[in-house]
């Protein structure tokens, strides 16, 4: 072969080698960006979540969880940060685009009897609460905050209790609705002397409190373990919704590490239009930097319908 003809050949050859190699890194680049995409549902994570690949500052993660396509935080602890680090954490979220989830009325702990009572103590701790609320919402830019209405008092009829509770909710619920805040009630799993424990009840307690600011925060982990049966009970409850929380079960981790079909159930609440947030609310399966980026993967998974 003429040295003249073989430079030609390998010259194209080389060519479309290289136009090739060329649309593989586009193709490349293409999945990379699709990957750090923002997802289809509203997820929000947690403090701790991606310690081990953005570190142990909140801020950081937040700023990680960003960059991988997450567009929300929720913080339960968020009333016991400093005013500073509740200021810092809302002014992140602003200059991400990102929202604030919930965060908890912490005017009691779970496992004590409170609005249940009737008492007037409690209901005077929680209108204080509310107030005091107000006032890290704006902080934070946070809509929503979660209620927990205590344990059962066992001396009490139960429809006495829920007269109780509801004569209890409506102070702290006409603060948070001249705010444009929201309370979420969340019926929970961890213990049976808990109250508040199923979407019928919860519902029934929002229909009666009628306001724009007293919603349903549903678990999907609590409410697997208590009734299961998750799609038909959102249905029933859908007009009183106004969250959502996300856990397998059992385990309470990410989504396909338990017994639940994530996938169609967030298809499920996606297609009804909700547009709201769903908090990851639960823990990693697997430990490390693994198991944080097993977690996201889950996600991806879960979030592909």
């Amino acid at each position: 072969m003429e040295r003249r003809n073989f430079l030609k050949q390998n010259m194209l050859a080389t060519g479309a080698l290289l136009g090739s190699t060329s649309l593989l890194a586009s193709k490349a680049s293409k999945t990379n960006i699709e990957n750090d995409a923002p997802f289809k549902c509203n997820y929000a994570i947690h403090d701790g979540m991606f310690r081990n690949i953005a570190g142990p500052d909140f801020i950081e993660q937040i700023k990680y969880a960003h960059s991988i396509g997450f567009r929300s935080i929720e913080d339960n602890g968020m009333m016991g940060r400093k005013p500073e680090m509740q200021q810092k954490i809302g002014d992140t979220l602003a200059s991400l685009g990102m929202n604030m989830g919930v965060f908890v009325i912490a005017f009691s702990s779970n496992d004590q009897i409170n609005l249940t009572t009737g008492s007037q103590t409690w209901k005077d701790k929680f209108i204080q609460s509310c107030k005091e609320s107000v006032e890290v919402a704006k902080r934070c830019n946070a809509k929503w905050m979660t209620v927990v209405p205590g344990n059962f008092e066992r001396r009490l009829p139960i429809d006495i209790q829920t007269a109780n509770v509801i004569e209890g909710l409506r102070p702290g619920v006409d603060i948070l609705e001249k705010n444009n805040l929201v309370t979420v009630l969340e019926p929970l799993s961890d213990t049976p002397d808990l109250f508040l424990r199923r979407t019928d009840q919860t519902y029934a307690i929002c229909k009666a409190i009628n306001s724009p600011s007293c919603k349903i925060l549903f678990d999907m982990y609590h409410m697997q373990k208590n009734e299961g049966n998750i799609i038909n009970n959102i249905n029933h409850c859908w007009s009183e919704i106004g969250y959502f929380q996300i856990g397998d079960n059992p385990g309470r981790n990410e989504p396909g590490t338990g017994e639940m079909n994530y996938r169609n159930i967030f298809k499920h609440i996606h297609n009804k239009g909700y547009k709201g947030i769903l908090g990851m609310e639960h823990g990693n399966a697997l430990p490390g930097k693994e198991g944080e980026m097993a977690l996201v993967k889950a996600y991806r998974d879960s979030d592909n319908f």
